[in-house]
């Protein structure tokens, strides 16, 4: 879950800070900021709310940035391997900011907001992040790091019909679609995205309107505040990369599994950073793949452990790992050779000297339920 902070620079705080604090969370620092872990009810409570109803998350020290120009998205499509021209408006797209070498810089979500293109990136990346897009896209591209907004998820089955109350269309949205609503008298962008594997939708405020919103949402009787802790565990659960942990500057997407966001076009021409090393391992497959690992027992495989084949040979490391409450047990990330990537491999996990049994599973550990339409 953790992002490292520096202990000796003062943590900044979301718009949402007080509101967290007057509810009893545990404050904890990530990525920079002073965020609310969990809230008297636990994480377990938290992660079971989101997966059977709804859960309001604060996701406002994730970066939103925007980019304006005629070309703004023709040149960002170089720096990414999506494909980006054929984004519809109001569409949305998962992809990575990739190196010359293929490592990835970060992953992010990118809507064709119309007149911009906007963007939402990592928070312990955001800054690193804009430094990249402006050395990059040149003078004739706009780069803004919007500092004034705020940023909510409201995830779980329930979110729909919580959001639909306030936002009446919101609920007659895609998965990975965006719109511009209003909601009481603030003007915010919804989108049908998040990170629990859950339907669900993030919403974008000024920072002066946050308060408001949450205070709205968390009236509803569906919805319950949720921390860090269960967005991990949900996360997790899911399947999906945690930047710094699952995906860095040395993993290249197709070694992540990512392929998937990989767009045809790009495939056959090109044109984005990294792509001799991307295209290669799409051809001819990567030395080492991310898998899910289910281990045998009660103990939970934590970042940095050895996985062992079953000759006890180190074959890899796990990346992320944990409890899964809606699994009822430990399950974990991590990347192995690619000759112990097949589903059912056996596994020895290395927990104080000793071999644990584990086997690869195929992920994700708990089903997606995005709204397809």
């Amino acid at each position: 879950m953790s992002e490292s902070s520096s202990s000796s620079v003062p943590l900044r705080r979301t718009p949402l800070h007080e509101a967290h604090v007057a509810l009893g969370a545990k404050m904890v620092g990530f990525a920079g900021y002073d965020m609310p872990v969990q809230y008297p009810e636990g994480i377990l409570a938290e992660h079971k709310q989101v997966r059977s109803s709804a859960g309001l998350f604060d996701v406002s020290h994730m970066g939103q940035v925007s980019l304006w120009g005629d070309e703004a998205m023709r040149a960002l499509e170089r720096l990414v391997p999506a494909d980006l021209l054929e984004l519809p408006a109001w569409a949305v797209r998962y992809t990575q900011f990739t190196r010359e070498d293929g490592g990835i810089i970060d992953d992010l979500m990118v809507t064709n907001a119309g007149h911009r293109v906007s963007l939402v990136v990592n928070a312990s990346r955001k800054e690193a992040d804009v430094e990249h897009l402006v050395a990059r896209l040149g003078h004739s591209i706009d780069v803004a790091l919007l500092e004034g907004r705020a940023l909510m998820a409201l995830q779980g089955p329930y979110a729909a019909t919580v959001l639909a109350r306030h936002a009446p269309r919101a609920s007659h949205m895609a998965f990975m679609t965006a719109m511009p609503a209003r909601i009481g008298k603030v003007d915010a962008i919804i989108s049908r995205s998040g990170y629990t594997g859950e339907d669900g939708f993030e919403i974008s405020v000024p920072s002066e309107a946050a308060l408001d919103l949450w205070r709205r949402l968390l009236a509803e009787p569906e919805v319950k505040p949720i921390g860090l802790g269960a967005r991990d565990s949900l996360r997790l659960e899911a399947g999906l990369c945690l930047y710094g942990h699952d995906i860095d500057d040395v993993t290249s997407p197709v070694e992540a599994g990512l392929a998937w966001s990989i767009g045809r076009r790009r495939r056959n021409d090109g044109g984005f950073l990294g792509e001799q090393r991307i295209l290669t391992e799409l051809r001819n497959g990567p030395s080492r793949r991310r898998v899910g690992i289910l281990p045998e027992g009660k103990a939970p495989a934590r970042e940095g452990t050895e996985i062992h084949d079953a000759e006890g040979k180190r074959v890899g490391i796990v990346t992320s790992g944990g409890f899964g409450p809606s699994v009822g047990g430990p399950v974990a990330l991590g990347y192995v050779e690619a000759r112990a990537a097949k589903v059912g491999t056996p596994l020895g996990l290395i927990v104080r000297g000793e071999a644990r049994p584990a086997k690869v599973v195929a992920l994700p550990f708990v089903p997606h339920r995005y709204f397809r339409g």
